[in-house]
């Protein structure tokens, strides 16, 4: 059933069901395996289909239709770092303001750590990053994040391992910074590693300093990761 503050328009989902039925077919449909697949008439999509193979969202072998790459050239027209960091903007001033502590978003490139961007905290006494910088992914906590969900990473270090596991099951890495005395960190996912976008969410607190206990840290990183991937698409 469909939330009640949602406003349904029965064209357009019907056209989303077309497309997302082809994509996940494996060859070529015929009009009468979509009615069927969809549980619909053959008449009821058949103008559908005429107006996405005239948009060019689709197209025909010997009659039966099948996904062009439109849906792909317009999900590559700008790069998922940016999409990222257009969906993370706002949600990062808003966390800083509210934990009143920096916030920094990274990636992985390679078996580095790059952080992508910062917020910092509004208070005078304050942790610091330079965007551009580069870590170890290893050796950092929102590199180890990003490597437990990453599914072709792989290492023969237990430790390492059964430390990667533990990150996937809790859905956060903590851990004291090995490049900073007496900082700890907190981080959270962002995005999704199958669609490319995936990125860390970390917030570095100094533990002498901070008034906030970690798991409190820990759900507010984990709302503000809902907020960037409800504006990334992803839920």
């Amino acid at each position: 059933m469909l939330p009640a503050t949602s406003y349904p328009v029965p064209a357009l989902e019907k056209g989303l069901d077309l497309l997302e039925f082809l994509s996940a077919q494996g060859v070529p449909q015929s009009l009468a395996d979509l009615a069927r697949g969809l549980d619909r008439s053959a008449s009821e999509i058949f103008r559908m289909l005429n107006c996405l193979e005239r948009r060019g969202y689709i197209g025909r072998d010997d009659g039966r239709y099948r996904l062009t790459l439109k849906l792909h050239q317009l999900a590559h027209t700008h790069s998922p770092v940016e999409q990222i960091l257009r969906a993370a903007d706002r949600p990062m001033r808003d966390l800083s303001r509210e934990l009143r502590e920096s916030v920094h978003l990274s990636v992985l490139s390679g078996d580095a750590l790059v952080t992508l961007s910062q917020v910092e905290s509004p208070d005078p006494r304050r942790l610091s990053i330079e965007v551009g910088a580069r870590f170890p992914a290893q050796n950092t906590c929102s590199g180890r994040l990003l490597l437990a969900h990453d599914e072709s990473f792989s290492t023969s270090d237990r430790a390492l391992a059964r430390r990667l596991a533990d990150i996937r099951r809790r859905g956060v890495s903590v851990a004291m910074s090995e490049s900073i005395v007496g900082v700890r960190d907190t981080a959270v996912l962002v995005g999704s590693p199958r669609t490319g976008t995936a990125a860390a969410l970390c917030v570095p607190s100094l533990g002498l300093l901070t008034r906030r206990p970690t798991r409190n840290i820990a759900a507010a990183l984990k709302r503000c990761a809902r907020r960037v991937n409800k504006a990334l698409g992803l839920t």
